[in-house]
Parts: structure tokens; sequence; C-alpha cells
């Protein structure tokens, strides 16, 4: 393990990366989406390198969100890469949310890997003309006081985003120590994105961070964002060609009367809710 146990009397650093995975296959270029299309409906060595990869990335962190990860299909061998990339990396608990299924060619969606235990999960699927989005919602607690995680992935349409972000702040408005971690789609500055900052009062401290493309990034589409009892201490993004988006990571203190309980072995029992949204 590559973590450092902490003072219990200090407050509880948390290291956070957010990756959307592109089912393990990387990109390198805008034409590599037409020429090596056929990536992303076929299996290929390269996906378990990059995955192998990934896990060995995503192991120093505390928490982890996917975007864009196989639930299990044709094109990553019938391999649940949630499951995959949390066994690797020695994370005890893991969960997974499949959203957009193509046959049994191709079935993403997102998922989240952790250190510590949470007390539920709650999968919710998003509003959109286009189905195919959803977000990943883990208490750690029983009450308002509980560390809520939300993973996200966003549509690319502005209305689209719009009425998902209008969902989701009303499913986490009651909670005050939120993490929102994902590919947004957007950037801070955008008004959608801002009106859902505001309402829930979460700072942005990846703003400005470019993540996309991965061979030259430009647009700072991938966010973690914190609410006000947290503390920023670093974000960066993390300079590596696993997908055609670069992670972003952030590390952070916890209010100092917020604890986590450690996952000390693998975790297979914990309540999980759907909810599908209706309208």
């Amino acid at each position: 393990m590559h973590y450092t146990i902490q003072d219990p009397e200090s407050p509880q650093r948390l290291r956070l990366l957010s990756f959307n995975i592109q089912a393990g296959t990387s990109t390198a270029r805008y034409h590599h989406y037409v020429t090596h299309s056929w990536r992303q409906i076929l299996p290929h060595s390269q996906r378990t390198e990059n995955l192998d990869a990934i896990a060995r990335l995503v192991e120093p962190y505390d928490m982890v969100a996917l975007q864009e990860v196989d639930s299990g299909s044709l094109r990553s061998g019938f391999i649940n890469q949630s499951r995959y990339l949390a066994s690797h990396a020695g994370m005890p608990f893991w969960c997974h949310q499949g959203n957009r299924k193509v046959g049994t060619v191709a079935h993403a969606g997102n998922g989240f890997l952790s250190r510590f235990e949470p007390d539920l999960v709650e999968e919710f699927r998003l509003p959109g003309v286009i189905p195919g989005r959803g977000s990943l919602v883990v208490r750690f607690g029983k009450d308002r006081d509980a560390l809520v995680v939300a993973v996200v992935h966003l549509a690319l349409g502005k209305r689209a985003r719009k009425q998902q972000l209008g969902f989701l702040s009303e499913q986490l408005e009651n909670y005050r120590n939120l993490i929102v971690m994902g590919d947004l789609n957007t950037q801070v500055s955008s008004g959608e994105l801002e009106q859902f900052c505001e309402h829930l009062e979460l700072s942005a401290p990846t703003s400005g961070l470019a993540s996309y493309p991965s061979w030259q990034p430009q647009r700072a589409i991938d966010h973690i964002l914190l609410g006000q009892s947290m503390s920023k201490r670093s974000a960066r993004v993390v300079d590596v060609s696993y997908s055609d988006h670069c992670p972003v990571e952030l590390e952070l203190e916890l209010p100092a009367s917020l604890r986590l309980r450690p996952a000390m072995r693998p975790v297979v029992s914990v309540e999980t809710r759907s909810s599908d949204h209706q309208g």
C-alpha cells in the first residue's frame, strides 16, 4: 500500500482522482476516433495493458471516480473494468453503474473505488432526450453530516446538462459535506455549472485545469467540486495517455469532526438503491 496512516487527532486528508478511461482505450489524435473505432467494439491487447497501467496509476489514491468504464461486454473481454481495477490496485471497495448498453458489444457506465467503507450507494439515471447518462452517489455516514461523493458523467449538449444538473441539485441539496467528481463535459464558467455550484455552495478547485484531449489538453471539462466544509490542498491534471482524457487529481482535508471508516477487507455487502428519473 502507498497511502499513509494519519494521526487520528489531525484532520483527515484524502487523495482523489477522477478519470474518464474510454473503456481502457487510448486515443492520440482526433482521426483515431475513426481509424481506431474498431477498438470500441472488439477486444484487443492494448486494452488490458492500459487497464494494468491505470491500476498502477490509481493505487496511491483514497477514492477514484471512473467514467466510460465497461461493465463487462465483448469489447472488454466480458471483464467488469471497475472490479478489475479495484482488484489490481488493491482497493477494498468498488461499485459500478452500467448506463449505456449496446447489445453485448459495449456497456459503458460509472465506477467508484475507495479505501473507505461506505454506508450507502445510490444509482440515479439522469434525464435527457438521449438515455444513457447516470450518477453514482456514495454516502459515508448516516445523517446530514455524512460525506457524500457523487460520480457523474454529463451529456454533451447544454440543454441536457442543465436538466441533469438540476436533477442532481435536488438529490444532493440536503448534504453539506459534498464532493462531485466526473466528466462534466463543460467548463466551470458555463452558466449551467455555475448555477449548480452556487445552489450547492460548491467550490471548483479544478477550474481551468485542461484535461481534454489527452494528447494536447485544451478544455477543462473534468472536475472535482467541493463543499465549503472541506479544504483544498492541491489540484492538478495527471499527464498520462491511457485514454482520450487526462485524469484530474485533488488532495483535500475533511472537517476535523468527520472520520471515515477504513475498509480493511474486500467489501461485498453495502446497501444499494436504484432510482430512475421519471419525466
